[in-house]
């Protein structure tokens, strides 16, 4: 029996007296959807006895941090299964993650689809089973004893504590916190079953999964991310709330393998990767290359009409410039190797900043000179690893339409106000008008402050200069806490595409480092030496992530203006091809892109052949257009237009291109 001695505590906003002995799950009984409760900010099992003073929230299994918790607890069930199956796995770790989570094993041999198809049977029976998860704190030493059996776990036993990400990616699901726990999983007699080293919290018990979980895939993944370590076998899984969430989130990956950049790359002719050129290195083939510069010339223009002078520097530059900015001694794992030259060891570089900061410096600068803005298409590389390359959308090669602002501290927040406005219009022309803003802040904590430079104070103003004008913007915001860049705050653009997926595209970085550690200067207007305030924005980002990103945006139909191929001729018959010839030519004199198929095909294939290329016109003539002076249009819809007099259809083409309509 509970004591009568009462428990004060705040729910959701409203004060409660309760039974000492009261639980959170006690609290939220009637509702099956709450998984775990938030107590003074942080997550806590349901089975969290309150203590007087406590201020907890009800966390939902439809919420981002509710479905972490359940796909955490499945992760649980998947590595339960799995020593039932193979009595000799050994755990690695089986961390939550976007849209699902994975559990990494060592395993005598690679799991098969039909390991993986056994496995979610006898989790489905594990979860029927109704198994609660109890939670119990224990002494490192204790923890050793109980699992000396399992060494990935008791090398994590090593890591506790705040910095247990950076020592293995998802080691702090497991022990992040100063405390050391294991989750046991118990039979409805209260039987301890299975146990794992785990920070939790986990859902009440495993009913809660019910059917709404698959087992997706499975690699290969290196213990702690590191090539010098055991290799072991991932299996990748998603879980979610009902079984029609978990259908729906079939069919959207289902869409979004139609719409991978990388087929359709392939399927359109764009772009390919020659094994003999090297991994994330892409060469792009004639329509891409035309997609390409399509993008090139539209943020040429609109820098130019922003107020962005041009310019452009080399590929590769003494190591020494990158010390002083910076980028040496704080990404040195992301540059390539150095390059040596008689004995003086050059960098290919990995960013452009460093030499507009020398243009800057080249001359005197006055007040009267900020903003003073600079942009180039520069091709940096990076050093990324092979295992993390995909497609466009991750590369070795990187142009990015990079600009940097100088300004005064006065002019800042009108300068970022005016990058954002002209990022938000960039993407809205290319068709991206679901997106919302984040803000990435130094970490205040732990070993991860120390990658970060500059004062507290510096930081402070940078952060709430970049948040004002977020916050006056009137779009979504949200925090990014530790992700800055090591020399700045700064506020990147989200968009979503057309089925609902976040990319990161635009940047814009208040950068208070790299003018000190140059030395860059301005006159002001008292007379005295100033060091004036950096903005980095890169508008598109890198170009080829954002071709990748737009090829699946539109699954390949771009926009007219776009379009790499924007016209296709289609004749009925041989005898047509002439006339054809003469509507391309006056396309071509509009600056229209047109291809004919004077192939040898039948009609029928012809058109097939249209479709497939995705252009968003396609004209066709036969006798009766001919007779008429006209074409037939063929949208990609299906739709038809018959008897179009000539001067109209370049009209209504020309027209779409320049007005930029959309898809």
């Amino acid at each position: 029996m509970p004591s009568q001695i009462p428990v004060s505590v705040v729910v959701a906003g409203s004060e409660r007296t309760v039974e000492q002995g009261t639980t959170a799950g006690d609290l939220f009984a009637d509702d099956r959807q709450v998984v775990v409760a938030r107590v003074a900010g942080e997550l806590r099992d349901l089975a969290h006895v309150l203590q007087d003073g406590d201020v907890l929230e009800p966390v939902l299994v439809t919420e981002d941090e509710g479905l972490a918790v359940l796909r955490h607890s499945c992760a649980h069930v998947l590595a339960q299964a799995v020593q039932q199956a193979f009595p000799e796995a050994k755990l690695g770790i089986g961390p939550p993650i976007r849209d699902g989570f994975y559990y990494d094993f060592d395993v005598a041999e690679p799991f098969t689809p039909d390991d993986l198809k056994a496995l979610e049977r006898s989790m489905q029976k594990i979860i029927n089973s109704g198994q609660t998860f109890a939670r119990r704190e224990v002494s490192d030493e204790q923890a050793r004893q109980e699992l000396a059996d399992e060494p990935y776990k008791l090398e994590l036993i090593g890591l506790k504590g705040g910095a247990a990400d950076d020592a293995a990616e998802g080691a702090s699901v497991e022990v992040g916190g100063s405390q050391l726990t294991i989750y046991d999983n118990l039979d409805r007699t209260g039987e301890v079953v299975w146990g794992d080293l785990c920070r939790g919290p986990h859902v009440p018990t495993t009913k809660l999964i019910a059917n709404g979980f698959k087992l997706m895939r499975s690699a290969a993944a290196y213990w702690r991310g590191s090539e010098k370590n055991p290799q072991l076998q991932r299996i990748y899984g998603t879980a979610w709330a009902t079984k029609d969430d978990l259908k729906a989130y079939l069919e959207r990956l289902a869409e979004a393998e139609r719409r991978d950049h990388r087929r359709l790359g392939a399927e359109m002719d764009l772009f390919s990767f020659p094994e003999e050129v090297g991994p994330g290195l892409p060469v792009f083939h004639p329509k891409g290359a035309i997609l390409r510069r399509t993008m090139e010339d539209y943020v040429w223009q609109a820098h130019v009409k922003a107020g962005f002078s041009y310019v452009t520097t080399p590929h590769l530059s003494k190591e020494g410039l990158f010390h002083t900015s910076g980028h040496l001694p704080y990404y040195a794992d992301g540059m390539m190797p150095p390059l040596d030259d008689d004995g003086q060891a050059y960098r290919i570089k990995a960013m452009n900043c460093p030499m507009h900061n020398l243009i800057y410096r080249s001359q005197q600068r006055s007040y009267r000179d900020l903003p003073l803005r600079y942009f180039e298409f520069g091709t940096v590389y990076r050093n990324e690893k092979s295992g993390v390359l995909q497609g466009l959308t991750r590369v070795r090669m990187i142009t990015q339409d990079d600009s940097h602002s100088y300004v005064t501290k006065e002019q800042a927040p009108g300068e970022i106000k005016h990058l954002l406005d002209f990022v938000l219009g960039l993407l809205r022309d290319f068709g991206l008008d679901d997106y919302y803003l984040e803000l990435s802040t130094r970490d205040e904590t732990g070993e991860k402050k120390d990658k970060f430079i500059g004062s507290d104070e510096q930081w402070a103003e940078a952060t709430a200069v970049l948040e004002q004008v977020a916050v006056e913007s009137g779009i979504e915001l949200v925090a990014d806490p530790g992700g800055a860049a090591y020399y700045g705050p700064k506020i990147s653009v989200q968009a979503r595409d057309a089925i609902g997926r976040s990319w990161q595209m635009s940047t814009i970085q208040y950068d208070f480092n790299q003018p000190e550690r140059f030395g860059l200067e301005y006159s002001a207007a008292d007379g005295s030496r100033q060091q004036p305030v950096m903005i980095h924005s890169a508008k598109f980002g890198a170009i080829e992530r954002f071709m990748g990103v737009l090829i699946e945006h539109y699954a390949g139909m771009f926009p007219p203006w776009l379009a790499p191929v924007q016209v296709v001729g289609v004749p009925v018959a041989e005898d047509f091809d002439d006339y054809l010839r003469d509507v391309e030519g006056q396309l071509r004199a509009e600056g229209i892109r047109v291809e004919l198929d004077l192939s040898d095909d039948r009609f029928p294939k012809k058109i097939r052949n249209a479709s497939r290329s995705k252009a968003p016109f396609i004209l066709i003539a036969g006798g009766e257009d001919r007779e008429a002076g006209a074409v037939s249009f063929r949208y990609r819809d299906g739709s038809q237009k018959n008897g179009v007099p000539v001067a109209d259809a370049v009209a209504e083409i020309t027209a779409a291109v320049r007005s930029r309509v959309q898809v």
